[in-house]
């Protein structure tokens, strides 16, 4: 598994927790929904800025985001 699939898990574990669909989590973080889908299938290498985005979304700190991901 990349780095961007252990992103996108990561992505999608903290959603499921809040139990929203994807266009909730789109929505919040000011993104397209498919956007949110590629990156939680890891299929888009997401920038620092999209991480940013993807926390502000959460309420959370994007090193939160990133906590656990190793290379």
């Amino acid at each position: 598994m990349n780095v961007y699939e252990k992103l996108g898990s990561r992505i999608q574990k903290l959603r499921h927790k809040k139990k929203w669909p994807q266009e909730e989590l789109a929505d919040r973080a000011d993104l397209h929904r498919t956007y949110i889908s590629h990156i939680e299938n890891g299929k888009r290498e997401i920038s620092l800025e999209t991480v940013c985005k993807v926390a502000k979304g959460f309420g959370i700190s994007p090193s939160e985001i990133l906590k656990g991901i190793s290379l």
